[in-house]
C-alpha cells in the first residue's frame, strides 16, 4: 500500500492507495478515519485499485480553515486531479460512509464529469431537519464543555446494534473507535458538526446523476433513520438498494461480507 500526501491550502492531506483496476474511492464519516474501510480496502484491493483519504482534521491530515462539506468535496477533487491522470478516461467510483457520503453528493453536484458511480453508505441527502440542527448544536457545547473524547465515548456506542435485553456483548469496534477519539480535537468534531448543519437538501442530485447509485442501508440504523434511507432510493433513474438486517450505522465492520459483496457487484457493474 502506498501513502501520499498533498497540500491543500497549506494544509497536508493524506491518503493512501492500494490495489489495480478500475479506480474507487472510499470516504470515511465523522470521528472515523480511513482506517474504518480496513475490511473493504483487504477486499476490493484484489479487484480495483482503491483510494483512502483521510479527511481534514482527521488521522494524518490537517484541519482547513473553515471546514465545510463543499471543501471537504475540493479536497477529493484535488487528489483525483492527481490520481486520475494515470487512467485513461479519468473517472472513478465514490463510495461514502455518513459524513462521507455528504461529501460524496456535494462532489456528484460539483464534478458530476469525474464519476462512473456513487454509493452512499448509511448517509442521506436530505438536510438537516429543525431537530437533528438542535440535536448538532447541543453536541457541540458538550464538546466545548467536556472535550472530544468524552464526547465520543457517549456517541459511539450508540452507532453500533445492540439487543433491547443487553444480552448482546459489545461490538469491539466499540473500543477501537473510542480509543481513535483521543486523537481528535475539539475543534475539529465542532468543524464537522457544523458542516454538517449548514450543508444543503441535495436530492436533486439524486434525481439527476446520469450513472448508478448505490444505497447501502442498516435496518437499525439510529443516526440515519431507515425510513429516511428508503424514501431517497426512489429518486435515481438507476439505484442498487442493500439492506443490512443486522446492522445499525457500522455496516462496514459489523456486516463487512455483505458490504463487501454489495460494493464489488456494483462497482463491477458501472461501465469504464
Amino acid at each position: 500500500m502506498q501513502t501520499k500526501t498533498i497540500t491543500y491550502q497549506s494544509s497536508s492531506i493524506f491518503y493512501r492507495i492500494a490495489g489495480q483496476g478500475k479506480p474507487v474511492v472510499l470516504l470515511h464519516g465523522f470521528a472515523e478515519d480511513g482506517d474504518i474501510w480496513q475490511h473493504q480496502i483487504e477486499f476490493l484491493k484484489d479487484h480495483f485499485t482503491v483510494i483512502i483519504p483521510d479527511l481534514p482534521g482527521t488521522g494524518k491530515s490537517d484541519m482547513i480553515a473553515g471546514m465545510s462539506i463543499d471543501g471537504m468535496a475540493d479536497v477529493i477533487k484535488e487528489i483525483l486531479i492527481i490520481e486520475l491522470s494515470k487512467f485513461p478516461l479519468q473517472q472513478v467510483v465514490l463510495i461514502g460512509h455518513s459524513m462521507g457520503g455528504y461529501i460524496t453528493l456535494a462532489f456528484a453536484e460539483k464534478y458530476p464529469q469525474l464519476l462512473i458511480g456513487f454509493g452512499l453508505v448509511h448517509s442521506s441527502a436530505f438536510a438537516d431537519n429543525e431537530e437533528k440542527k438542535a440535536a448538532r448544536l447541543k453536541s457541540i457545547e458538550f464538546i466545548k464543555d467536556k472535550g472530544a473524547y468524552e464526547f465520543l465515548k457517549t456517541t459511539i456506542p450508540g452507532l453500533f446494534l445492540t439487543d433491547a435485553a443487553g444480552l448482546k456483548p459489545p461490538d469491539p469496534n466499540v473500543s477501537v473507535l473510542i480509543e481513535k477519539g483521543k486523537k481528535f480535537t475539539p475543534e475539529a468534531i465542532i468543524a464537522y458538526y457544523q458542516a454538517m448543519i449548514t450543508r444543503p437538501d441535495r436530492t436533486e442530485v439524486l434525481k439527476t446523476f446520469k450513472g448508478p447509485i448505490l444505497f447501502i442501508i442498516g435496518e437499525h440504523d439510529k443516526a440515519i433513520p431507515f425510513d429516511q434511507s428508503m424514501q431517497q432510493c426512489y429518486l435515481p433513474e438507476q439505484s442498487d438498494v442493500h439492506i443490512l438486517q443486522n446492522s445499525a450505522h457500522m455496516g462496514m465492520v459489523e456486516e463487512k461480507d455483505n458490504v463487501n459483496k454489495a460494493l464489488l457487484n456494483f462497482i463491477q457493474s458501472t461501465s469504464l
